[in-house]
C-alpha cells in the first residue's frame, strides 16, 4: 500500500503545473544587474536599495540591547556593517569570516556608522557574473523562499507543454480590428518578459502594470471572464421559467375580487415615483419572459425598492406561484415581514416568517406551510436556503442586499429553487450602488435597473464631522433635539470593552447617555440580543416609547422610523464608506431636517480623513461606491472573499477600465464567429472557476 505524499510548499500555493507557475507573475523586481563598490554604495544607497559585495572580516552575535547578528564586509574601497535582528544558524554559517558575499539593501546610519539592516545576501565568487535581467520578486506564502519559486518558474518556462498551453490562437484579424495600433507582444513572449525583464526595461511601467507585456496578459484574463459571463447569459435564456404576463393571471389567490397586484396598488398609501414606475415596467417585462429573470435593482437608501419587490411578488402569486424574500439580517428581514403583512394581509395573502431564531415547533410549522404551498409569500434570512426548506412552487426569489450573501449563497438559492421543469425568476436588490467598472466585469450576466429618484418629501441629510473631544457638546445638542419631540440614533462599533481598540462601547454609551438624558427613554440594541428582545426594542423605538436608540451596526439596513432624524456615529473613523452611507440612510425619512454627525477620535489616518471628508461632501451612492472600490477592491464588495477563489488577478478595475470594453467586444466576436476557440481560452484562464462568474 502506497502512502500519499504530503503536498510541497509550491503545491500548497496552487503552483502544481507549468501553466500555474507561468501565470504566477512577479509583484515587483529588484535590480541586481548593477554592482557598486562599498565606497560608492555608502554614497548612493541611503534612499534606495543598492548592491555591493565584499569579504566577511567579522561575524559575531551580540546580546545588547537585544540578540542580533553583526557582520562586517570589506573590499578595496572600504567596509560596511550588516545587521540582522532575526537570523538562522544557516545564515551565520553562510557569512563565515573569509567568505565572499554579494549584498543588496538600503544603506542607513547606525550606532557605529553606515550599515544595511536585513539585506539580501548571496554567497558568490568575487568574479561572479551579474544577471542580465531584473530579479523577480514573487507573491509567496510563509516558508516558501524566493529562490525555490524562481527556480520552479524558470523550469516551467522551459517545459515543452507550456508552448502549447500559451499558444497564440486568437485570430490576428480580430485582434487587429479591435486594437488597430496594437504593439502588444504574443502571449508567450509577454509572460517570459514579465518573469525576466531585461536590465534596461521600463521598471516604472512594469511596477504600475501598464507595460505592453502586462496589457497582453490583462486583456487575455478579461476576455476569458467576459466570454464566461456572456455565455452564462445565453445559457440562462435557454432555461425554462414560468411566464407571468400581466393580463394572463391564472390564479386569483386574493380573497377579494381583484388580483393581488391590483389590490396592492389600491392599499399602497402613495403613488410610484417616475423612477419606480420605469423600473417596475422593466421587471414586469422580465417576468413575462419564458426564461428566468436575473435582474439587479439598485437604489439608494430610502428610494423605495421594497415596493418593487412587493409588486413582483404579487405578480408571481397571481399566477399561482410562491414568492420568497431573503435578507441578510433578522432586523432587515423582519422589517420586510412587517411591511409585507401591512400591505398583503388585507388582500388575504398567507405570509410565512422563517429565521434561525424561531423555536423548533414554529420553524417546523413554517416549513410545512412552505412545502404544502399554503404559504404564498415567504420572508426570512439565510434560513430560507437550508436543506430542510422545500418550496412547493417557487416562482420568484428576491434577495435583498445581495452582496452580503456572497457568491456561493447566490448560487445556492439559484440551484435550490430550480427544478427539471423550470427555474424561478430572481431579483437582487442593493442600496450599495455597484460601480460601473464592477458591473461591467462581474455583473455582466445581470440586467440592471436603477431607482435614481427619491420619493417626494425626502430631504437631503446634512453631514457634520466632529472630534470626539466635543462629545459633551454633541450630547447637549442631542438633548435640544429630543426636546423638540424628534428621535435619534447613537451608533457604536463594539458591544463590550476591547483592550485592543479601546473604543467607547455601546453598553458604556448607553449607560452614559441614560444618565445624561434623564428626561428621555434610551434603548439599546446589538447583535447579541435574542431575536424577541431585539424586536421589542425596535417596536418601542418605532412607537416613540424610546426616544434615543443606542445601537451597533445591526441597524445598518432595514430600520424605518420617520421621526428619527438625527444620527450620531461614534468612532466613525472605524467604519467603511458603505457602512456609514447605509447607516446615514436610516435618517431623512420624515419631514424634519435630518443630520448625521460623524464623531472621530484622533489621530486620524490619511485614509480615514479622506473617507470622512468624502462622506461629508457627498451623499451620492455611486461616488461613494467608486471610492469604496478603490479602497477595498472587488473581492470584498462582491462578497467573493468567502469563496476562496481569486478574482481578477492581474487587472485593476479603475486603472484598466478602458480594457473592459475592448474585452467585451472581443468576447462577442469570438462567441459569434470562433466558437471552437472559446473552450480553449476559458480552460487556459479559468479552469474550474467559471461557475463563480455565473453567480
Amino acid at each position: 500500500m502506497t502512502t500519499k505524499r504530503p503536498p510541497t510548499a509550491l503545491e500548497k500555493m496552487g503552483l502544481n503545473s507549468p501553466m500555474a507557475l507561468a501565470l504566477h507573475l512577479p509583484s515587483r523586481y529588484e535590480d541586481e544587474t548593477e554592482l557598486f563598490t562599498i565606497d560608492e554604495a555608502l554614497g548612493l544607497g541611503r534612499f534606495h536599495s543598492i548592491q555591493t559585495q565584499g569579504v566577511v572580516i567579522r561575524n559575531q552575535v551580540m546580546f545588547r540591547p537585544r540578540r542580533q547578528l553583526l557582520v562586517t564586509i570589506e573590499d578595496d574601497t572600504g567596509s560596511l556593517q550588516l545587521r540582522f535582528l532575526n537570523f538562522y544558524p544557516s545564515q551565520q554559517k553562510q557569512m563565515a569570516v573569509g567568505s565572499h558575499v554579494r549584498v543588496r539593501g538600503e544603506v542607513r546610519e547606525g550606532y557605529q556608522g553606515a550599515e544595511m539592516v536585513h539585506p539580501t545576501v548571496r554567497a558568490v565568487t568575487s568574479d561572479a557574473p551579474l544577471p542580465a535581467s531584473l530579479t523577480p520578486v514573487y507573491p509567496a506564502s510563509a516558508g516558501t523562499s524566493q529562490t525555490i519559486i524562481r527556480k520552479a518558474v524558470l523550469q516551467a518556462l522551459r517545459d515543452a507543454s507550456l508552448k502549447e498551453s500559451l499558444a497564440e490562437f486568437l485570430p490576428s484579424k480580430l485582434m487587429a480590428e479591435i486594437f488597430p495600433s496594437n504593439d502588444w507582444p504574443p502571449l508567450q513572449d509577454a509572460i517570459a518578459y514579465l518573469h525576466q525583464p531585461p536590465a534596461d526595461a521600463n521598471t516604472q511601467s512594469l511596477l504600475e502594470r501598464t507595460h505592453p507585456a502586462w496589457r497582453r496578459v490583462q486583456f487575455e484574463e478579461l476576455l476569458a471572464q467576459q466570454i464566461s459571463l456572456k455565455r452564462a447569459h445565453a445559457i440562462r435564456r435557454e432555461r425554462r421559467a414560468p411566464s407571468f404576463k400581466r393580463d394572463q393571471q391564472i390564479s386569483k389567490v386574493s380573497t377579494t375580487n381583484t388580483s393581488v397586484e391590483d389590490g396592492l396598488f389600491k392599499v399602497l398609501p402613495f403613488k410610484l415615483t417616475g423612477a419606480q414606475a420605469r423600473v417596475w415596467s422593466e421587471i414586469g417585462l422580465d417576468l413575462s419572459n419564458t426564461f428566468p429573470m436575473n435582474r439587479l435593482l439598485q437604489g439608494d437608501v430610502g428610494s423605495g425598492k421594497t415596493v418593487i419587490a412587493a409588486l413582483a411578488a404579487a405578480r408571481a402569486m397571481d399566477h399561482g406561484y410562491q414568492a420568497a424574500i431573503m435578507a441578510p439580517t433578522e432586523i432587515l428581514a423582519e422589517q420586510h415581514y412587517l411591511k409585507m403583512k401591512e400591505w398583503f394581509e388585507p388582500l388575504g395573502v398567507k405570509i410565512v416568517w422563517l429565521s434561525g431564531s424561531l423555536k423548533a415547533k414554529e420553524k417546523r410549522l413554517a416549513q410545512e406551510m412552505i412545502e404544502s404551498g399554503d404559504a404564498q409569500l415567504i420572508i426570512g434570512t439565510h434560513a430560507l436556503i437550508q436543506d430542510k426548506v422545500s418550496f412547493a412552487k417557487l416562482g420568484l426569489a428576491v434577495i435583498d442586499e445581495q452582496h452580503r450573501f456572497g457568491v456561493r449563497q447566490r448560487l445556492e438559492i439559484q440551484q435550490r429553487v430550480g427544478s427539471e421543469l423550470f427555474y424561478c425568476h430572481q431579483l437582487m436588490m442593493t442600496a450599495t450602488p455597484i460601480p460601473r467598472t464592477l458591473a461591467m466585469t462581474y455583473y455582466a450576466d445581470l440586467d440592471v435597473s436603477v431607482i435614481d429618484e427619491l420619493p417626494p418629501g425626502r430631504k437631503p441629510i446634512a453631514t457634520k464631522v466632529v472630534k470626539a473631544a466635543r462629545r459633551d457638546e454633541v450630547i447637549g445638542g442631542l438633548h435640544d433635539w429630543l426636546t423638540k419631540g424628534l428621535q435619534a440614533y447613537w451608533v457604536c462599533p463594539l458591544i463590550e470593552e476591547s483592550e485592543v481598540l479601546q473604543l467607547q462601547t455601546a453598553v458604556e454609551s448607553f449607560e452614559q447617555l441614560t444618565q445624561a438624558l434623564p428626561d428621555f427613554k434610551v434603548g439599546l440594541v446589538h447583535g447579541r440580543l435574542k431575536g424577541e428582545e431585539k424586536a421589542a426594542v425596535m417596536a418601542a423605538f418605532k412607537a416613540n416609547e424610546i426616544q434615543l436608540l443606542v445601537a451597533t451596526t445591526v441597524i445598518e439596513v432595514g430600520v424605518d422610523v420617520p421621526n428619527a432624524a438625527l444620527m450620531v456615529i461614534e468612532h466613525a473613523e472605524r467604519f467603511g464608506y458603505a457602512q456609514i452611507h447605509q447607516l446615514r440612510g436610516r435618517v431623512g425619512r420624515g419631514s424634519a431636517d435630518s443630520v448625521c454627525i460623524l464623531m472621530y477620535a484622533e489621530p486620524l489616518s490619511l485614509a480615514a480623513k479622506e473617507r470622512l471628508q468624502t462622506l461629508r461632501e457627498t451623499s451620492d451612492g455611486f461616488v461613494i461606491a467608486e471610492r469604496d472600490l478603490s479602497l477595498r477592491g472587488p473581492g470584498e464588495l462582491l462578497g467573493a472573499k468567502q469563496s476562496g477563489d481569486a478574482m481578477l488577478r492581474f487587472v485593476d478595475l479603475q486603472r484598466d477600465a478602458w480594457l473592459i470594453e475592448l474585452a467585451q467586444l472581443a468576447a462577442e466576436r469570438l462567441l459569434a464567429e470562433h466558437g471552437d476557440l472559446v473552450e480553449r481560452h476559458l480552460e487556459r484562464w479559468l479552469g474550474s472557476r467559471t461557475e463563480f462568474l455565473k453567480a
